[in-house]
């Protein structure tokens, strides 16, 4: 199991910092609810569900922070610092959906409570989101784990293990899975350019775990695959259309042309939460862009001239058609998705 990414305790949230991993494992406070806008902005706590998780907390740190006058003033706290989080990172849709939650069970309180029972309401809210979270990659685990076959050779970018959710991962949920019933695998790990959550985050959760893993460069994955290396390849998501469409880290729409080509089967591990099927398409899901530094910089070192244009889009669209299944908590889905997505997810 991989280290504590959060820690919700004695009301305060202590986060893990992930832009230090591997060299130092450091925890720090978020008091603020800016603190903890700015941990998701700037990646201190990343991956879709893990982020939902963090503004859940956040709310209750906004709440400790402001102070507790009475319900409607705590409501309106909550609203405000609600909707300041989720414009830290509009891609992944557990932000929004995390924070929705919270504020629809604040409503739904009675407001002639004192202000510690609708906060402990709230706290046990935020903390239902987590061991459901927690829950839900255990369950992605078990029924990835029965695509994975002895001997299994399993490709994955960026980073969807533990340090991206509660339990253990999205699409490394099967990886331990399989690992821990006796299962013989190597996985093949993207560096995933340019903030290397593969080289720094999931080579060290896959190593740390004693699973065989090997680091290649982005570029280096069509080759590999050529090279009949892989037999599978598993990824993460942050947001999921009705369609099937998948957003999920810049890169993953290469692999999945890449594994349509060499008919490899192309996974996608995913929560319900991350699920919009109010998106009908991967046309609509937003993108985010990031900072020209991320470019222009490697391990804080310039490599690029300061007055070259840069473009960073964080995330691309897979189209449904590249996807053999999705792996989820409730089972594995098949096409056609439009129409089996809403049996399995309609409920969420």
């Amino acid at each position: 199991m991989p280290v504590k990414p959060i820690e919700w305790k004695n009301r305060k949230l202590n986060i893990l910092d992930q832009t230090l991993l591997p060299q130092k494992t450091s925890y720090e406070q978020c008091k603020t609810v800016k603190d903890v806008f700015n941990a998701i902005k700037i990646l201190k706590v990343r991956g879709a569900p893990l982020i939902g998780i963090t503004a859940s907390y956040g709310l209750l740190v906004a709440l400790c922070e402001k102070g507790m006058k009475d319900t409607d003033n705590m409501l309106s706290i909550i609203k405000e610092a609600g909707k300041y989080l989720q414009s830290s990172r509009p891609t992944a849709v557990n932000l929004e959906w995390a924070v929705k939650r919270m504020i629809k069970k604040a409503e739904s309180c009675d407001k002639n409570i004192d202000t510690e029972e609708f906060f402990s309401v709230l706290e046990k809210e935020a903390n239902t989101i987590f061991s459901e979270d927690y829950a839900m990659s255990e369950n992605i685990g078990k029924y990835g784990s029965e695509l994975i076959k002895d001997g299994s050779t399993i490709l994955t970018h960026c980073n969807a293990g533990g340090l991206a959710t509660s339990g253990l991962g999205t699409a490394l949920s099967p990886l331990y899975s399989a690992h821990e019933q006796g299962k013989n695998i190597t996985v093949y790990a993207d560096e995933t350019r340019p903030l290397l959550q593969g080289a720094r985050l999931t080579a060290y959760e896959l190593a740390n775990a004693g699973i065989k893993t090997i680091l290649i460069s982005d570029s280096m994955a069509g080759f590999v695959i050529s090279q009949g290396k892989i037999d599978k390849v598993i990824v993460g998501a942050d947001r999921i259309a009705a369609n099937g469409d998948t957003a999920n880290k810049i890169g993953t729409m290469s692999l999945s042309i890449l594994c349509s080509h060499f008919n490899i089967p192309f996974y996608v591990a995913a929560p319900s939460s991350t699920f919009d099927l109010a998106i009908q398409s991967g046309r609509d899901i937003p993108i985010e862009e990031r900072d020209s530094y991320e470019l222009k910089t490697f391990a804080g070192t310039q490599t690029a001239p300061n007055e070259i244009d840069v473009y960073n889009p964080a995330f691309d669209v897979t189209d449904n058609s590249h996807i053999t299944a999705f792996i989820t908590d409730k089972g594995l889905i098949y096409p056609p998705f439009e129409e089996n997505l809403k049996k399995v997810i309609s409920d969420k």
